[in-house]
């Protein structure tokens, strides 16, 4: 039985905003996996075809598309259009796309959400593709930056350059969390998600992709299918973790308790309760509510806790009301941080693992982790879980989402 949900904001009504699909692709290793010669488009398409099939609509009742991206070029405007047509969706389905950094995709289903709650749409498919492999090199982080703001006498507008992973040493010497710490929680997060991926709790919420494959030796273009995620290492343990060497001097963060670079895509479909009872389709899960919360830029990984104490207060939740985090595994430092400062209980934060072990494609995670959560509330017979994540020059996003 389904407890009741606290607060006024979760009773239910017909201009609920529902979600009627949530889908990912496998998450491949950035350069060398399974989506290295895939462009960000080709990774989205048949995710986008998914949502639609697996929520029972046809393509022409999605109104609004909102997809997250942080890399690509032009933002992913225009192939994010020719990839939503090629996919078979009509041209009176409409397109635009987000960049909230590591939080684009969750902020897309977000503003999705908010285009039904207020009566501009019924229907809307809201996700995120990355394909770091293609991107990540030359935009990740920006170089033509106006000089007054890159010699600003305002600190915090210079620490929005800063690179990711001296804000997580930042993290780690201002709230005391130890590489043994760290490597300690990179370990478990490796053990979850191969357990997970080993007894098939995965399968639904990943579609498989045939993806694009070039032959090194006759560069031949050809296919391969990708269906599992790529990053999860079987057997890892603290001791192995522990000989990896920091990236940056005297610092904790390695290649084993950071998120993975990679390639990935996810959609979910949306629609308000009243449209989706008249065409006869039952919901999997209600979207309750997302709130945002701003911090220092050089320790952004923090913000994730400002974000889900507002959306505590935003929806009348409380923390022993929710019954699982999915909260972004950016690094481990600022994760232990989140944890700690937020008082959670581990066994209901990640339980699959979360991107130390299944990677980070950036615009991607967001809903990514909506479809790992919502996958994991049927399997576990449980009701409410909320997804977070910090995102780069101070950020932090929090959504909760409510089981059918």
């Amino acid at each position: 039985m389904l407890r009741r949900a606290a607060g006024e904001a979760l009773k239910k009504s017909p201009n609920d905003v529902v979600v009627l699909s949530s889908v990912r692709s496998p998450i491949a290793r950035a350069f060398k996996g399974g989506f290295k010669d895939s462009y960000p488009e080709d990774i989205l398409m048949p995710v986008m075809q998914a949502a639609a099939q697996r929520a029972k609509i046809e393509p022409g009742q999605v109104n609004d598309v909102m997809i997250g991206n942080v890399l690509a070029e032009l933002g992913f405007a225009k192939t994010g259009r020719m990839s939503l047509n090629a996919a078979g969706f009509p041209n009176s389905t409409t397109f635009h796309t987000m960049n909230r950094q590591c939080s684009s995709s969750l902020q897309a289903l977000t503003h999705i959400a908010h285009s039904i709650l207020v009566g501009q749409i019924d229907v809307g498919l809201a996700g995120g593709t990355e394909s770091m492999t293609r991107n990540y090199g030359t935009r990740g982080i920006p170089v033509d930056v106006s000089p007054a703001l890159k010699e600003s006498p305002i600190k915090d507008a210079r620490d929005c350059l800063e690179p990711m992973l001296k804000t997580s040493e930042n993290v780690a010497q201002r709230y005391n969390v130890s590489r043994q710490e760290q490597d300690e929680y990179s370990a478990e997060s490796q053990r979850r998600a191969s357990e997970a991926q080993k007894s098939g709790r995965f399968e639904d919420e990943i579609v498989s992709i045939n993806a694009r494959r070039i032959n090194e030796e006759t560069k031949e273009v050809g296919s391969q299918m990708v269906e599992h995620d790529e990053g999860v290492r079987h057997g890892v343990t603290v001791e192995k973790l522990s000989t990896l060497k920091p990236v940056l001097e005297n610092g904790y963060s390695t290649a084993g308790n950071s998120s993975q670079i990679s390639d990935g895509a996810s959609a979910a479909i949306l629609a308000r309760r009243s449209w989706a009872e008249a065409h006869g389709l039952k919901p999997i899960a209600r979207f309750a509510g997302t709130q945002v919360a701003g911090c220092c830029p050089d320790e952004m990984g923090i913000a994730p806790v400002f974000a889900i104490q507002n959306l505590y207060k935003y929806t009348g939740v409380q923390k022993s009301d929710i019954d699982i985090f999915e909260l972004n595994e950016a690094f481990a430092s600022q994760t232990i941080h989140c944890v700690r400062e937020l008082g959670l209980d581990m066994s209901k934060v990640n339980p699959k693992g979360g991107a130390i072990a299944l990677g980070h494609p950036i615009g991607a995670t967001g809903t990514r982790q909506v479809a790992t959560l919502l996958a994991e509330l049927v399997k576990a017979d449980k009701e409410m879980g909320v997804v977070s994540m910090c995102a780069s020059t101070g950020m932090g996003v929090a959504s909760l989402f409510i089981r059918e």
